[in-house]
């Protein structure tokens, strides 16, 4: 589907540097960072930029506070548009630029301002001490993070390639000058993993470009940086999150959501991935009980919900209810998802159930109508699956007499 595609700039970055967490910065604003960052995965959004913006006042000369705050933006955005879940980057790795609508200009000049001043501070570092693995570590990581931003933000996925070739070079020479830095493998591997899912020229020019590839050994890198005492450890179970699913892994995913959900019991969107996950992996049951206990969350809480983020709730009971052969539940949940507006590609997924239901109901004239909705909404958000998929039992349907 080509409404998740980013290339290979994209990913890595996202989940590798977001937070901009880093135990051997400058330890004048280590107690600030360390909270801004638990704010951030609680999804405490308003106060962990509030207190990132005082880290960098703190320590103006700390580039892991500044890259935080940048890192911190970018969820800001994420959250306005819909995309901080795993649905959004599950499928095909491709290097195409994807039409993006512009962010709010003040929050890209502030993206700018505080990216410019990492990468600032980490080169100049890495000018004053060439062998410190650490310098290389926070170069790397604030000029993935701007390549992120240029890819998912900007959609400018080719014009980020050159970043992400140079955020991933740098993580690999922190390796060469100190192997046991597992964090510096987060990075490493997801771009690993990812030039392994490119087709074969793809591969090979990323091979030329100087991106390295293997899906095992990448993999295996994510997995080292989670279990690293390092202050990405989370980064590293969100990476891993994302590629046990692509590889249906799904136990490994959830296994990793259970650690999330008990370090970050405020994060509402880890019971919504695990009750996702379940539901790739076939099991309605489970993920019906996990979106309950997450429903219960969502309703208490009063903080800002991420766009279209009840619409996806539901939708994703409603399927959980159809499996289980619920259907008046499972129609009352996927009405109420459509009802809140949101993503089409979560609305024509919601009128692709009420389909079916409708047709294991022989009500041909209900199946036609949403089937059709489907395949218009799944078009106009290049979710093309769900589209085809409409169509598809649209042929089923029986003729109006």
């Amino acid at each position: 589907m080509r409404r998740f595609s980013r290339c290979v700039a994209t990913l890595a970055v996202v989940l590798a540097v977001l937070l901009g967490r880093d135990a051997r910065a400058n330890p004048a604003s280590d107690v600030l960072r360390a909270r801004a960052a638990d704010e951030l995965y609680n999804l405490d959004e308003a106060r962990a930029l509030a207190t990132w913006r005082e880290a960098t006042r703190t320590d103006p000369q700390d580039a892991a506070a500044w890259r935080g705050l940048a890192g911190a933006l970018i969820v800001q955005l994420a959250m306005l548009r819909g995309t901080m879940t795993v649905d959004s980057y599950l499928g095909r790795v491709t290097t195409r630029d994807v039409s993006l609508p512009p962010p709010p200009q003040a929050v890209a000049d502030e993206f700018q301002r505080a990216i410019n001043r990492a990468i600032g501070l980490a080169r100049q570092r890495v000018a004053a001490a060439p062998r410190e693995s650490h310098a290389h570590y926070q170069l790397g990581a604030a000029v993935g993070l701007r390549a992120s931003y240029i890819a998912t933000i900007d959609g400018g996925v080719v014009s980020a390639f050159r970043a992400a070739r140079e955020a991933y070079s740098e993580h690999e020479r922190v390796l060469e000058l100190d192997p046991s830095r597992g964090d510096a493998g987060l990075i490493v591997g997801t771009y690993r993993y990812l030039v392994s899912a490119l087709n074969m020229p793809l591969r090979w020019a990323a091979y030329v470009a100087g991106f390295g590839g293997g899906r095992d050994r990448g993999i295996a890198l994510v997995e080292r940086a989670a279990a690293y005492p390092g202050d990405n450890q989370g980064d590293a179970r969100l990476a891993l999150l994302l590629l046990y699913n692509r590889d249906g892994r799904y136990d490994d995913a959830l296994a990793q959501l259970r650690i999330l959900r008990q370090q970050y019991p405020r994060n509402r969107l880890f019971w919504l991935e695990a009750g996702s996950t379940l539901l790739r992996a076939k099991r309605p049951a489970e993920a019906e009980r996990i979106l309950n206990e997450g429903l219960t969350i969502l309703t208490s809480d009063t903080r800002p919900r991420m766009s279209g983020e009840d619409t996806l709730w539901y939708y994703r009971r409603g399927e959980a209810r159809a499996a289980l052969g619920r259907a008046a539940e499972a129609r009352a949940d996927l009405t109420q998802s459509i009802a809140h507006g949101g993503r089409k590609w979560v609305q024509g997924r919601a009128h692709l159930e009420l389909g079916r239901l409708a047709l294991a109901e022989s009500d041909m004239a209900s199946a036609r109508e949403h089937l059709r909705t489907a395949s218009q909404l799944g078009d106009s958000d290049s979710d093309g699956a769900s589209a085809a998929r409409a169509r598809e039992l649209l042929k089923q349907v029986t003729p109006d007499r």
